[in-house]
């Protein structure tokens, strides 16, 4: 099962909508047939390791991150495929998450007489390896994310010059790792223009396709110019209210971008509704990577999920310094927006991350 898993790690970014599945196919002490399912490949994990083993495959033992499953989607169904090729045993290590499909395959697989186990020691890091697919099947709404770079004392942005970084170029990279992981990532118009960011997966690593990148945008201000919307290739969404200028609208659909309005509160964009179209299109995790307004924007409406904070060993101080969330905040400490699940990231030598999901039952 550790290889398995290994094998589904490969298939991370490369295969969303669906989820990241590693199979491994054993007889008699011997590995006979490994496979890892990406969106390109077409073909599912089991698939390939079943056409690798060949006729070996009969009366082995099948190692698989998640419940095979017994549903014609864009490929016949893996258990179907399973019982015929006569594997007699199939260790899973999580059912499928989806309530309306779950148990499904592993019921399937025990009518035809194939011994199915679970195998729980390995379930925290299989659901782990596809929190976002798992959080969509429950939820029917992409896994969001706030991410940010901040200073010691919670700070994202100097009140001068804010040339340079905050942290490192190895906190940096990782974060490239993040946006491989990542479907959709959002920042606002005000990072836009002071930043001319590109907002773009540098990773180098096969995606099932592209990044998509939104820009809240209320008043359509992105410059033409910019290097978002000079970049743009299918990969970019500006979202702007019905207050927006026609003609501005017009120019950016003429270079390329798309244009969605969805109004919110105060004339502004809701994110609410982002996360809906998100959800629509099947986009499974978004992260945001904005400003103090925009990230409490996402936190005071409810639907951000967790956070990802990279801290770097400095201080800014001041009162004019950008908090790494702005807004009107609350008012009363026993309100405070509450978090789960901490997770410490060390990145050697001196900085570190902070993973936490958002604990809705406080917030």
């Amino acid at each position: 099962m550790d290889e398995a898993i290994a094998l589904a790690e490969q298939a991370v970014g490369r295969c969303s909508p669906n989820p990241a599945v590693g199979a491994v196919l054993v007889k008699d002490g011997e590995v006979v047939g490994r496979g890892f399912h990406t969106w390109a490949g077409v073909k599912h994990a089991e698939i390939l390791a079943l056409e690798e083993a060949g006729e070996k495959a009969k009366g082995a033992t099948l190692y698989i991150t998640l419940e095979p499953c017994s549903h014609h989607g864009r490929t016949p169904p893996c258990a179907d495929a399973l019982i015929a090729a006569g594997v007699a045993r199939v260790i899973t290590a999580m059912e499928d998450p989806n309530p309306l499909v779950g148990g499904r395959g592993i019921r399937r697989l025990r009518d035809a007489g194939v011994i199915v186990d679970s195998a729980p020691e390995f379930s925290g890091r299989a659901v782990a390896l596809n929190e976002a697919f798992v959080h969509f099947m429950r939820t029917k709404r992409p896994l969001v994310t706030v991410k940010s770079a901040v200073t010691l004392d919670g700070k994202i942005a100097a009140p001068e010059d804010n040339g340079g970084w905050i942290t490192s170029e190895k906190a940096r990279n990782h974060v490239q790792v993040l946006r491989h992981r990542t479907d959709a990532i959002l920042t606002g118009i005000g990072t836009v223009l002071s930043d001319d960011c590109l907002l773009t997966d540098r990773s180098g690593v096969e995606r099932s396709r592209p990044l998509l990148r939104i820009v809240m945008d209320s008043q359509l201000r992105i410059p033409l110019t910019s290097k978002m919307v000079a970049s743009a290739n299918n990969d970019l969404l500006v979202i702007c209210t019905s207050a927006a200028s026609p003609t501005r609208r017009k120019a950016l659909e003429d270079a390329g971008v798309e244009v969605v309005a969805l109004d919110g509160r105060d004339g502004r964009t809701d994110p609410r509704s982002v996360v809906s179209l998100l959800a629509e299109r099947r986009y499974l995790s978004l992260m945001v990577e904005a400003g103090s307004k925009v990230n409490w924007a996402f936190f005071e409406t409810g639907v951000a999920d967790k956070i990802y904070f990279y801290y770097a060993p400095k201080i800014l101080g001041g009162l004019q310094s950008l908090p790494v969330v702005g807004g009107a905040g609350r008012q009363r400490r026993k309100d405070a927006l509450r978090f789960r699940n901490v997770k410490i990231h060390q990145l050697p030598p001196e900085e570190f991350a902070v993973e936490a999901w958002l604990n809705k039952d406080f917030s």
